[in-house]
């Protein structure tokens, strides 16, 4: 099997697990900003280059960076829905559409054996390539 078949796979789990961690770091410095504005911390005064003077650009890099990441999922998932082929079929709809083995048997006129089995041919041939750095 092709090294970089299914690297798109690999591609786009990463890219999901980026825009979680953005969105979380989003929120944790909005609420610190919060802090400082309004909050507890409010009467406190700021030193010119300490973080928390830094927190309204770290919130708009952070924002910018989100919205990069997700229009690069987006794309991703354009460019994924063009592949043709079964095993793509199957990943993609699986790991992009989250949909279970069953739905994906009906959906492709396929039983929910023959998809099990393809799927755990798939799980395997992706983890040797995983081994072998994908």
């Amino acid at each position: 099997m092709n090294k970089n078949k299914h690297k798109w796979l690999k591609e786009y789990q990463s890219i999901c697990e980026e825009i979680e961690y953005l969105e979380y770091k989003l929120i944790k410095t909005e609420r610190e900003l919060k802090r400082w504005e309004s909050g507890d911390l409010s009467k406190l005064k700021l030193e010119k280059d300490s973080n928390a003077s830094q927190l309204e650009s770290i919130v708009k890099t952070t924002r910018h960076e989100l919205e990069y990441k997700i229009e690069e999922k987006e794309e991703l998932i354009i460019l994924v829905s063009k592949f043709k082929g079964l095993n793509n079929q199957i990943l993609r709809m699986k790991y992009i559409e989250d949909k279970n083995l069953y739905e994906i048997a009906l959906d492709l006129n396929f039983s929910v054996g023959y998809i099990q089995q393809r799927h755990a041919e798939l799980k395997r041939m992706l983890g040797v390539l995983d081994e072998m750095d994908l």
